[in-house]
């Protein structure tokens, strides 16, 4: 097993090689740095002495020595030797995927995420690597291609592996199937893949010995792992300044009570066709995905419940996120009324489209009766918000409420709903956390909110959300403080301290 040079010249008569035997094998530059190892026998029972090289130098040589040694006691790690990355990442998502199959398996929503992490960054960045050749530093030069894409500085990068990268994420006419930078919790699920993929590779698949991920990653500029972005209140002090300046000051915002009864009162005085849908969302928080997937046996509007069994995971129903998921939504009064109104349009809808009525058996659909995608909650929540504040924009340029009502095709009910007062941008699913904000700051006890809201644990309801919920308390107090007049008070003050029989 000790290092040898040998060349690749031949004897003039015999025309064998001469290997070790070349007589200027001692000179520099002249041939190469090879060495054999014992490997496990063969299946026949055959001896097996492979030869790795050539080397430029005897160190380099005697590194790739050490490393092959390290997989030479596995029988697989031999045979799977010329396997690339990208050959052992799609044999694992086949596994996975058959796996899933049988009901065993991960969810559809969290192969597709890994179909995607594969088809747009393992592959095309790493998959013609082989396995047993794969090291830290591979991983870092991905990661660091990632966080360029779609920023000022990809332009002036010009490897090779962020121009593959690129290729991949083109679509039809040069356009990027993502325009956004990729985030740092994006790269953290690539890396998750990855991470998974080599892991397997060792324990299960034998191929080498060690998992060259392991320890790779940091977040960027050497950052702490962010904690969960926990919601702000937009406060009366927080919407002033976003006037003036238009910085929305946290990636999660949640609404007052009063922000969201304006939305709800513009939503339906507009005539949205899925208000109930954005009722029930911002009284008790169902996830996007919940809502799209609810179905009309699981709502019973003489019980006042709505039983969440399932979700829907892009375009098919899946369980809904974790366990805790499994719940019952008790629905109040107005709730009630709201959802008894659409149940009638929605017959009414039927009944227009006849037989071409495809019924989905939601409880939320398109008007076929069809089942709604979840992505298209949120582009009609979008175009509510950007309806609003044109709105208020045309009023401040001194348009009268029925040419208003004319331009952006709508009732005068809704532009007068809209000119009662701004309201800041949120996500849609940042109704679910405002409605977890109000139930505490009503007082509802915090177990059974995390119960309507499917949360694992009371504690994690307890995290994210009770200084929000006591911010929001507190602005009601100064609120009502400053709307109740109270002239008399410096007086009576004043009077109460005068000395009596002074």
């Amino acid at each position: 097993m000790k290092p040898f040079k040998a060349c690749s010249c031949r004897d003039p008569e015999t025309k064998k090689l001469l290997g070790k035997q070349c007589p200027n094998i001692s000179k520099k530059g002249h041939g190469g740095w090879y060495a054999r190892y014992e490997a496990p026998k063969s299946a026949d029972g055959k001896r097996r002495q492979p030869r790795i090289g050539p080397f430029d130098t005897e160190r380099e040589c005697k590194a790739e020595l050490a490393r092959v040694l390290g997989t030479a006691a596995q029988p697989k790690a031999h045979d799977e030797r010329k396997t690339t990355f990208g050959e052992y990442l799609e044999r694992r998502y086949a596994w996975r995927r058959s796996e899933a199959e049988t009901g065993e398996g991960l969810k559809k929503s969290t192969l597709d995420a890994e179909r995607e992490a594969i088809d747009l960054y393992g592959k095309p960045g790493l998959g013609h690597i082989k396995v047993v050749d794969l090291t830290d530093e591979h991983f870092r030069e991905l990661y660091a291609a990632m966080r360029k894409l779609n920023r000022p500085d990809e332009k002036d990068d010009r490897s090779e592996i962020l121009r593959r990268l690129k290729e991949a994420r083109a679509t039809r006419d040069g356009r990027r199937l993502h325009s956004r930078p990729i985030s740092e919790g994006r790269i953290r699920r690539v890396h998750a893949v990855l991470h998974g993929a080599l892991t397997d590779a060792v324990k299960l698949s034998k191929i080498r010995p060690d998992n060259p991920t392991d320890g790779v990653w940091r977040s960027k500029g050497g950052k702490r792992k962010q904690g969960r972005a926990k919601p702000l209140l937009w406060t009366s002090e927080r919407v002033e300044a976003w006037e003036k300046t238009g910085t929305v000051p946290a990636k999660v915002m949640v609404w007052t009570s009063e922000q969201t009864g304006a939305f709800l009162d513009f939503a339906e005085a507009t005539e949205e066709r899925l208000y109930p849908a954005f009722h029930l969302d911002a009284y008790y928080g169902p996830r996007r995905g919940e809502l799209v997937g609810a179905e009309e046996k699981d709502l019973s509007l003489e019980r006042k419940r709505l039983h969440i069994l399932q979700a829907q995971s892009d375009d098919e129903l899946d369980d809904t996120k974790t366990e805790a998921g499994y719940r019952q939504i008790p629905l109040d009064d107005e709730s009630v009324r709201v959802l008894r109104a659409w149940h009638k349009q929605k017959l009414r809808e039927r009944l227009q489209w006849g037989e071409t009525y495809r019924d989905a058996g939601r409880v939320f659909c398109y008007e076929d009766g069809s089942a709604l995608k979840a992505e298209y909650l949120s582009s009609r929540f979008r175009i509510l918000l950007d309806r609003y504040a044109n709105i208020r924009a045309k009023a401040a340029e001194g348009w009268p409420a029925d040419r208003i009502a004319r331009k952006f095709r709508t009732t005068e009910a809704a532009v007068a709903a809209a000119l009662q007062r701004p309201l800041p941008p949120i996500r849609f699913h940042d109704l679910r956390h405002g409605a977890a904000t109000m139930l505490l700051a009503a007082g509802v006890p915090i177990k059974f909110v995390s119960e309507i809201l499917g949360h694992a644990s009371v504690a994690f309801t307890m995290d994210v959300y009770a200084v929000v919920a006591d911010e929001m308390a507190e602005d009601a107090t100064r609120r009502i403080a400053a709307f109740i007049p109270r002239q008399n008070r410096l007086s009576a003050v004043g009077a109460s301290t005068v000395p009596s029989g002074g």
